[in-house]
């Protein structure tokens, strides 16, 4: 009898040896992904370049792409592919968006429009390293209609840009027109940004960009009212509702 109990008890002992082993094991990979910070190297124009939305243009040869790929809330039926690349003079920042995409709508015409109900692009920067909670958010639907805010915290107004500034902001698109009903087929989109820094000094003080300076940021792509819905981001966000106004999650963009 008490050879069997010590049995039992030796049976039981292995068994929890080896599910902490299994926890152990997993645990890291959990808080890694959690904790682990984006970084993006931006690297300086060595020239002022057209902004025409040509992802294979030369300009664009040679920069590192970033990968959008953390999804928040539910899962989409459809996950589109979406990639970003930034560079940066002395007068200017630039982005481009590529998406591999279905189930496009784009219906918001007007600036500073809910462009986030429609297929849509998103960049979330904070350009002063002093108050990384302080930041810019542009979105701009699938035909280069844009929404600018500038906010700050706590707690957090967003202030709309005027539309006369973000005129000043160069957009090219390559979807032709608004997209209504829905595209359901395949179909491969890109936006590209020009922002002039002096708009943005008319908001916030900037650091402005040189080799070591940091800017905190995080890019989304979202379509909130297609039939496809989706949150998506650079940057993991450890929430579950959908919330790309969370600065505490950007990453960083390294200026080279």
């Amino acid at each position: 009898m008490v050879g069997t109990l010590i049995k039992t008890f030796m049976f039981l002992f292995v068994g929890l040896i080896f599910l902490s082993l299994i926890y152990s094991v997993k645990s890291p990979l959990i808080l890694k992904e959690v904790s682990s910070e984006s970084v993006y190297k931006v690297k300086k124009s060595a020239v002022e370049f057209v902004i025409d939305g040509n992802w294979e243009k030369p300009e664009w040869q040679g920069t590192e792409a970033i990968q959008i790929v953390n999804q928040m809330g539910k899962e989409a039926h459809f996950f589109p592919k979406t990639n970003a690349k930034l560079q940066y003079d002395d007068h200017y920042l630039y982005g481009i968006f590529k998406v591999e995409d279905r189930y496009v709508q784009c219906m918001v015409e007007e600036i500073n429009g809910p462009v986030y109900t429609d297929s849509c692009v998103e960049f979330f920067f904070s350009p002063d390293e002093k108050n990384p909670h302080y930041y810019f958010n542009l979105e701009i639907n699938c035909i280069g209609v844009a929404l600018m805010q500038y906010s700050k915290e706590p707690p957090y107004k967003y202030n709309f840009l005027s539309s006369s500034d973000i005129e000043q902001i160069e957009i090219a698109h390559s979807f032709p027109k608004k997209a209504f009903p829905e595209i359901e087929s395949e179909v491969t989109w890109t936006i590209e940004f020009k922002i002039p820094f002096s708009i943005l000094e008319k908001y916030s003080y900037i650091s402005s960009p040189k080799p070591g300076v940091i800017w905190k940021a995080n890019f989304f792509k979202t379509a909130s009212k297609t039939s496809n819905p989706h949150y998506i981001t650079w940057s993991f966000i450890n929430r579950p509702k959908p919330n790309f106004h969370l600065p505490q999650y950007f990453g960083s963009l390294i200026f080279q």
